[in-house]
């Protein structure tokens, strides 16, 4: 069924500044030249596109000073850029042309993110009964769905079953017997193979996926993929259409997708070898990274799609194989630069080394400092300020010392409580990460688009916490 999502809800226009009339030339004081009125300033990467800076009023997003954001929504609150998010979609669609790009629904989801992608042609990437079931009853159609999970529980795959999604990726040789035995009589389930390629690429240890030494997927290696390629033709309910890996997380160059093309390949030509089967299908998984602070790389994903397509064509023609269809399963480089996180300034607290500026979020909306020690780049949002700049550390409000968003960043030294930070580069991986530590309750997610912005996610109340303690 489809949901019908909320209307957008106009806001305000902001007020556009009239420069003071200058004194006529000639006049007592009146300076050489007329005084330039003041105008927007474009910001760059890692904001959004649409990121500004207006005069007197500090950053706009999506046409919408992020001010009045604050002030309608509270804070903390999540601001996403609809129209980011559908441009990203679209490079994509532009990049990897016949080929399958999945949006990895664990960087961010919610209804109007699944409504979005799906409008713009993508499929979806879920990792649980609950991310599936909340994008099948928004509407998306289930057989654009790829199940994945190390660990699914019935649950899991009793939910992908019943509601046919396209693809299951099985990531253990255990899986095999389990999901064969659930597939209802009369009926095949179409699978995929998590191989790990043995190459090692990411961001940092936590999130590199595609060596021999982590939980994900089965060995070329050790012979287990192989292993478990074979249990799969075995199964008449189950249908091996293809083969999937995913190297991890925040990757910015593009040789590691070009050893794991050229040894995904070398192992489709093994199963053509032994068991007569030609797999139409690699799925490279995703993982491109994105800059969060100013000057950082950021995958280029033109320049990526152009070389794993030649890879795949030298690599299959040296080995006799059709070229397969490809999949690419993006998450951060879709939400990521579209979202932009606020924060109230609660405390200054200037010590003998350290500046703190301690706000009213921190580590239950945005674990990744702490998990990852990413650094982020915030910006003071809801005013000018002509101060200079002062090196502080941006803490947030929970009982850890390592609830750190940003360690000595530059913010205006005139910086204060009551003063409205925002933190780009925001819209993957936080609010999906939220926690409920300290009982603060997660934020609300906004979306914002020509001038106008509406609630997409609302605020976890006091109430919403009390009521889900039922005992006594």
């Amino acid at each position: 069924m489809t949901t019908v999502m909320p209307s957008a809800t106009p806001v305000t226009p902001a007020t556009p500044v009239t420069p003071a009339t200058p004194p006529s030339p000639g006049a007592p004081g009146s300076p050489a030249t007329p005084a330039t009125p003041a105008r927007e300033e474009p910001l760059t990467a890692p904001w959004p596109e649409s990121a500004r800076v207006l005069p007197g009023e500090g950053l706009a997003v999506g046409g919408v000073p992020l001010g009045e954001v604050a002030e309608r929504h509270g804070t903390p609150v999540y601001v996403v850029d609809e129209a980011e998010v559908r441009e990203r979609c679209r490079t994509y669609l532009r990049a990897f042309p016949n080929a399958d790009v999945v949006y990895a629904a664990k960087a961010f989801l919610c209804r109007a993110m699944a409504h979005w992608v799906q409008e713009e042609g993508l499929g979806l990437d879920v990792c649980s009964a609950g991310e599936l079931e909340l994008a099948v009853t928004t509407g998306f159609p289930p057989d654009r769905i790829v199940l994945h999970g190390n660990a699914k529980s019935p649950e899991d795959l009793d939910a992908a079953l019943r509601l046919r999604v396209g693809r299951i990726v099985i990531d253990s040789s255990s899986e095999v017997p389990r999901l064969a035995a659930a597939v209802p009589s009369g009926s095949r389930q179409k699978v995929l193979v998590r191989v790990v390629p043995g190459i090692a690429a990411g961001g940092h240890a936590h999130v590199r996926t595609g060596t021999d030494d982590q939980k994900f997927g089965l060995s070329i290696a050790d012979g287990s993929a192989q292993h478990a390629i074979a249990r799969v033709l075995e199964q008449p309910r189950l249908e091996l259409v293809g083969l999937h890996c995913h190297l991890g997380s925040q990757i910015t160059a593009v040789k590691p997708y070009l050893a794991a093309v050229r040894r995904m390949v070398g192992l489709l030509a093994r199963v053509r070898d032994s068991h007569g089967v030609t797999l139409e299908q690699l799925d490279l998984g995703g993982g491109h990274g994105i800059c969060y602070r100013p000057g950082e790389p950021e995958m280029d994903i033109g320049v990526l799609a152009r070389k794993v397509y030649a890879e795949l064509a030298e690599s299959c023609a040296a080995a006799g194989l059709p070229v397969p269809r490809l999949t690419v399963e993006p998450g951060r480089a879709i939400a990521g630069p579209a979202g932009v996180a606020l924060y109230r300034v609660l405390v200054v607290k200037r010590t003998a080394g350290t500046t703190f500026v301690a706000v009213d979020g921190g580590m239950s909306d945005n674990p990744r400092p702490a998990l990852y020690g990413v650094r982020y780049a915030p910006r003071l949002a809801g005013r000018e300020s002509t101060a200079r700049p002062a090196l502080v550390t941006v803490v947030g409000r929970h009982c850890e010392a390592g609830d750190v968003l940003a360690a000595d960043v530059p913010l205006p030294s005139d910086i204060r409580p009551g003063d409205l930070l925002a933190v780009p580069a925001a819209g993957a991986y936080h609010v999906s990460m939220a926690s409920g530590y300290n009982m603060v309750g997660r934020p609300p997610v906004v979306a914002v688009d020509g001038g106008r912005v509406r609630l997409l996610v609302r605020r976890e109340s006091l109430a919403d916490i009390r009521n889900r303690d039922v005992g006594l």
